[in-house]
């Protein structure tokens, strides 16, 4: 816990150091930024500190008070703990600071895992349950790539999701989805597990992922699926190959190929700096085990139970939500948000910016 009066004495210590003429240059300007910080921080923590006096004021006075004036003083109690609720969120970000790629546009990429057929047809629910949650949030959805099968679902799809806060909300649903459920495709009516696997990708910025031209091989093909007499009629659909690493990634949702080499190179960059990132985790896991998202895929993060309508999110204790129908509609935050309180909460525990 962040020890307001400590922070304070070295705050005065630091100006006290900034009145030494024979200080460094550098390490001048070094110690002003730290002022700057610490000063912004201790506004806030006193602005906090007066709003809890107004508080106790207001409660106090709501003790005297005549029925008349009650209402009026808890309306002001309510007002001025919403004007200090907000402050609090604000001092956490700053203190405890989020992911710097939750602003970001997402590659997500939905993939069967076991169960077969069954599998496939969650993976087209996920699809869905996603494309309707991007929806209420004014999010755009397009398809990079499927692969779909003749029942209806998805072997994979890749999506490229574009809106405010994308990377934010959607990279606490990387991980294993099990569904349990009878399939379409059972006869006597017994209750099957199936697994599917989600990746969220936050899009690269051109400078964290350097690709050569040189490394990438591009191969043009017809396009197959919707799209009415252009369809097998123009080789418009891209197949990139990343020579150094493996990796394919191909495109075909646009009709143009220059949209679709663009998209394709998007998706290539994004899944680099997801494989820079692994490998960054991987070697740092002991120490981060605990963080949402650690690229582990192995790991089993949510259940959705139908014959129950149940829908459990096992990486928050007692995340359970009887309202399953809803969530596969695309009615997500009651799972989301509590799922982003506990990052926070393990923000806070790893410590601010100043215990670090």
């Amino acid at each position: 816990m962040l020890d307001w009066k400590l922070l304070k004495q070295e705050y005065d210590l630091l100006v006290k150091e900034l009145l030494n003429r024979d200080i460094d240059p550098r390490e001048r300007a070094n110690i002003q930024r730290k002022i700057s910080r610490y000063g912004d921080f201790l506004e806030f923590h006193d602005k906090i500190k007066a709003l809890d006096s107004s508080i106790n004021e207001c409660q106090a006075l709501l003790l005297s008070a005549t029925s008349d004036f009650k209402e009026l003083y808890q309306e002001e109690v309510s007002a001025i703990k919403a004007e200090k609720k907000a402050l609090e969120a604000t001092l956490d970000e700053i203190l405890y600071p989020p992911d710097e790629k939750n602003s970001r546009n997402v590659i997500l990429e939905i993939r069967a895992g076991a169960g077969g057929q069954e599998a496939c047809l969650f993976a087209a629910d996920l699809f869905k349950m996603y494309s309707n949650y991007a929806l209420s949030k004014n999010w755009e959805v397009s398809i990079v790539e499927a692969n779909n099968t003749s029942l209806g679902g998805y072997k994979d799809i890749v999506l490229y999701i574009k809106g405010r806060g994308v990377y934010s909300r959607l990279k606490y649903e990387k991980g294993v989805h099990r569904v349990q459920r009878v399939p379409t495709t059972e006869t006597q009516g017994r209750v099957h597990t199936s697994t599917v696997t989600v990746a969220v990708l936050a899009e690269a910025e051109e400078v964290e992922v350097s690709i050569n031209p040189q490394d990438l091989r591009i191969d043009t093909y017809r396009s197959s699926g919707a799209g009415g007499q252009h369809v097998n009629t123009t080789d418009s659909a891209i197949r990139i190959t990343h020579l150094p690493s493996g990796l394919v990634v191909t495109c075909q949702d646009e009709r143009s190929q220059t949209k679709n080499k663009a998209r394709a190179l998007k998706t290539l960059a994004a899944r680099l700096l997801h494989a820079q990132e692994e490998k960054a985790i991987a070697d740092l896991s002991k120490q981060r085990k605990e963080q949402i998202g650690s690229g582990d895929r192995s790991e089993k993060i949510r259940t959705y139970n139908f014959p129950q309508n149940r829908i459990t999110d096992h990486r928050v204790e007692q995340l359970t939500l009887k309202k399953l129908d809803m969530v596969m509609q695309g009615d997500l935050d009651d799972i989301i948000e509590p799922l982003m309180q506990w990052d926070l909460e393990q923000r806070r525990a790893h410590g601010s910016i100043f215990e670090t």
